[in-house]
């Protein structure tokens, strides 16, 4: 896996631990260990919801839960209360996360108060401004 990572700097994350499994005909337990290590030495880190990302020297990345980093957008968009929020297809393509991990953060955000709407065929609306917890 160093060897994958050292050899493509265009990679950004980790192949699934199927895909390890399949292309080095490891066990699953072998694969995770392998991760493990790459881990420790700071070569990649897990992503909740989202595959492993591969750590590069100078990289700056964004570590916030996802909730936190779309709640962002209302401020950085210019977004005013009541005008309506991005889709969560147009959020997964911008995170580049899947729909329903979007959808799932787009929730917390509603039951903070920060969203409202929701639901299939609805637009969501921004409710109120977040708060510096939000936006931290």
């Amino acid at each position: 896996m160093k060897v994958l990572i050292e050899s493509d700097p265009e990679m950004t994350e980790l192949p699934s631990l199927t895909e390890v499994m399949r292309d080095h005909g490891v066990s699953r337990g072998v694969a995770i260990r392998a991760y493990k290590v790459l881990r420790q030495e700071g070569l990649a880190e897990p992503v909740p919801g989202e595959r492993w990302r591969v750590l590069r020297s100078g990289d700056r990345v964004d570590r916030r839960p996802l909730d936190q980093r779309i709640a962002d957008i209302i401020t950085a968009d210019g977004l005013e209360v009541g005008e309506a929020f991005p889709s969560a297809s147009a959020l997964a393509d911008r995170f580049e996360v899947s729909r329903p991990t979007v959808t799932k953060a787009l929730e917390k955000l509603e039951t903070a108060g920060v969203l409202a709407g929701g639901g299939q065929g609805k637009v969501r609306r921004v409710r109120a401004m977040p708060t510096r917890e939000e936006r931290s």
